[in-house]
């Protein structure tokens, strides 16, 4: 095994990107139903329960040629997920981890594997603008604001204000 690495001063495992396998599905799922995470994502499913639509998106994500995704595993235990995919005429970036390893550093190191694995920039990425967590970890990793929308959250179930970032070239 592996001895931890530094990142941010402190210690973490080792956190490792993937390809998505099939095996991965049923966390994700379990992570995507936690009523903390859905709040802050706020910009999730419409109902994250429903499995068809769960598995229609997943298949739909891991068939497209354009998106990025990888699994993101620490010592070998499913954590999470980054995807890079296209939105119009820019690609941006995504990122879902467990809330049980919310805080120990592997969203932002697995933004910035996901970065060094997809050259092109500019990318952009949104977050609302009170998920706190998620715009530090888009600063950590480049990311700065550069506007602003307002749309529907699912997760939420009302509209919520967002920035909009950019990691420039």
């Amino acid at each position: 095994m592996s001895q931890p690495r530094p990142i941010l001063g402190r210690v973490t495992a080792d956190l490792q990107l993937r390809p998505v396998h099939d095996d991965d599905l049923p966390e994700f799922y379990r992570h995507q139903l936690d009523p903390e995470a859905i709040r802050m994502a706020a910009f999730t499913a419409d109902d994250p329960a429903d499995r068809e639509g769960f598995a229609a998106h997943w298949k739909r994500v891991r068939t497209d040629p354009a998106i990025v995704t990888r699994t993101v595993t620490v010592d070998g235990q499913v954590v999470g997920h980054v995807h890079a995919f296209p939105v119009g005429e820019r690609t941006e970036v995504s990122y879902w981890i467990d809330r049980r390893h919310w805080g120990l550093g592997y969203a932002t190191r697995a933004l910035a594997a996901l970065l060094r694995e997809v050259p092109q920039r500019p990318l952009h990425a949104r977050a609302a603008k009170d998920n706190v967590a998620s715009l530090a970890v888009l600063r950590k990793c480049g990311f700065v604001i550069c506007g602003e929308d307002r749309g529907y959250a699912a997760g939420r179930g009302h509209d919520v204000e967002e920035y909009v970032l950019e990691l420039a070239g």
